[in-house]
């Protein structure tokens, strides 16, 4: 599989110094700081894992994706504060056709785990209704495997794979509810060595189902001074705990200790991740917190060894579980600082709804991208049916998000309409809507899209084409605009349009970002066309720009 590079769009920034060349998805708090402060990324990189290097000298992460592809985001880091989103190593999500088809939403990668072994990097994850995939690689960066069906069946999530000093390798993984009818168990199977199929059966080395530790899910499998740990957070999303478990023998019997609990923090969950020592020594843990509409935003704590128990976070009272921290003195990794990177690497911030297909669109060559009109169903009620929305992740508590982009529609076709939209169970959209010889600039709020809310569209106002041309022998109708939506604290969105760039007017709509399905809400860029209507409009978008309120 080649690398997938999407294309490059120009004065895309998110970085603390809008004059670097280099990407980072850190929060702006952390740059140049003695201590760092969590989280050390304010979006959504759900279900986290983490992996050093053979020498140390780089870190590198994944996390879930589910349907949005390009899949499995590959983050790089070198001090486990501040890290640079460098590549993806899923191109398409398997099966392709049936991520493909439609969006399906909240299904496709969850909770991937990497791991170095051999020389090469692996990742797995659990896919609950098709079974458990791997790919893999010797450089991150580059291009990885085909993905593999280790294991065809449903319910399967949470794999963590393990290689033990005999040779034999194994793999734990949890259950979902939904799909397999039981959950709150840990299995482990047996692997082959090469990390392909699984072997043996599973065995329930662990039974959440003990009125104590519910919802027991994300497994990680470690070993350590001959005993094998699993990592695995427990409780739930948002109130949950992590737990580990230990034991002499790979099928246990696991005696398990809460090893962090939100405690009398600030910080609910706190949820799964994964364990990375440095070079230097030290241990140390990411996972996530469930921020409703920013999605599960990433937290990094210290961890220490009392004797054969982890801490994680910081144990006030010395009881042996941790709680995390806001504010911590940065790891020690014996390591520089990221080298600047390509400009290039901006564009990795879009995903589609979807598998891409060349129905969706094309990069331009002045570095833009075109994406042509959706191809609405005759039952259409909303967007969640939309495949090739693209879209990013929210990237801090407070920014703003501001795109110059160019419509256009033929003269004759009916109202293809193009913009930028919000994305979540809820959406708002503002764009341009054709309508007889002009545009109609349009803002549609959508409520409980995922359960056929219907969208309240509202006529702002009407706006003349800037040229009709002919094109063959169809005349064509264009309008160039700039948009911004501003978000604030909560997840509140302020929309405001212009026709010159210079003067924004804004609009009397306040809406209240929320969630997608197991993903945070995402902004971006949409383009439909009825499914009555014969052309597509389309929509180019020419520059965007993110600046994070500091």
């Amino acid at each position: 599989m080649k690398k997938y590079l999407l294309p490059v769009i120009l004065c895309l920034s998110l970085s603390v110094d809008a004059h670097a060349e280099h990407f980072t998805v850190s929060n702006p708090a952390n740059a140049g700081s003695k201590e760092y402060v969590n989280p050390i990324i304010y979006a959504d990189y759900s279900d986290p894992d983490v992996v050093a290097s053979p020498d140390g000298s780089v870190f590198y992460m994944t996390a879930s994706s589910f349907q949005c592809a390009p899949g499995l985001p590959i983050l790089k880091s070198t001090d486990l504060v501040n890290w640079d989103l460098v590549n993806y190593a899923l191109e398409s999500v398997p099966p392709t056709n049936y991520y493909g088809a439609a969006p399906q939403h909240g299904k496709g990668v969850w909770a991937p785990c990497i791991k170095y072994h051999n020389g090469e990097y692996y990742i797995y994850w659990g896919d609950p209704d098709y079974g458990i995939f791997m790919v893999k690689t010797d450089n991150p960066e580059a291009e990885w495997s085909e993905p593999v069906l280790v294991k065809a069946g449903k319910g399967m999530i949470d794999p963590s794979p393990f290689w033990d000093e005999d040779g034999r390798a194994y793999l734990s993984n949890a259950w979902a509810g939904s799909r397999a009818g039981f959950n709150s168990i840990i299995t482990v199977s047996e692997m082959s060595p090469d990390g392909t199929r699984l072997i043996s059966n599973p065995r329930i080395v662990f039974d959440g189902n003990d009125g104590v530790n519910h919802t027991i899910e994300g497994t990680k499998l470690y070993k350590r001074n001959g005993r094998y740990y699993i990592f695995a957070p427990a409780g739930g999303v948002s109130q949950g705990w992590q737990l580990v478990m230990r034991s002499n023998n790979i099928y246990g019997p696991y005696e398990p200790k809460i090893v962090m609990a939100q405690g009398d923090s600030d910080i609910n969950g706190p949820h799964q991740g994964g364990w990375v020592t440095t070079a230097t020594g030290e241990d140390w843990f990411i996972h996530f917190q469930d921020r409703d509409a920013y999605g599960r935003i990433i937290h990094l704590n210290p961890m220490k060894w009392d004797g054969e128990w982890p801490v994680i976070g910081v144990d006030k009272d010395g009881d042996g579980t941790g709680t995390p921290v806001r504010k911590h003195s940065r790891p020690d990794t014996g390591n520089k600082p990221l080298a600047e990177e390509s400009p290039a690497q901006k564009s990795l911030l879009y995903q589609w709804h979807a598998n891409y297909n060349n129905m969706f669109g094309f990069p331009m060559p002045d570095g833009g991208m075109r994406l042509y009109g959706h191809k609405l169903s005759p039952e259409f009620v909303n967007l969640w049916e939309v495949p090739n929305l693209w879209l990013q992740k929210f990237p801090a508590e407070e920014f703003t998000f501001s795109t110059q982009v160019k419509i256009s529609a033929k003269k004759r076709s009916g109202e293809v309409s193009s913009g930028i939209i919000v994305m979540g169970l809820d959406y708002c959209r503002l764009g341009l809507t054709k309508r007889g010889d002009n545009f109609v600039l349009q803002a549609a709020t959508c409520a409980n899209a995922e359960k056929d809310g219907k969208e309240t569209v509202e006529d702002i106002a009407t706006i003349s084409p800037q040229r009709i041309y002919n094109a063959g022998t169809r005349a064509n109708m264009e309008c160039e605009m700039y948009f911004k939506v501003t978000v604030t604290a909560g997840g509140i969105c302020k929309f405001a349009y212009s026709t010159d760039g210079k003067k924004y007017i804004p609009l009397d709509i306040t809406f209240k970002a929320r969630e997608g399905k197991w993903i945070g809400a995402k902004v971006g860029f949409y383009s439909i066309t009825p499914a009555t209507c014969s052309d597509r409009g389309w929509i180019d978008i020419i520059s965007d720009d993110i600046k994070i309120k500091k």
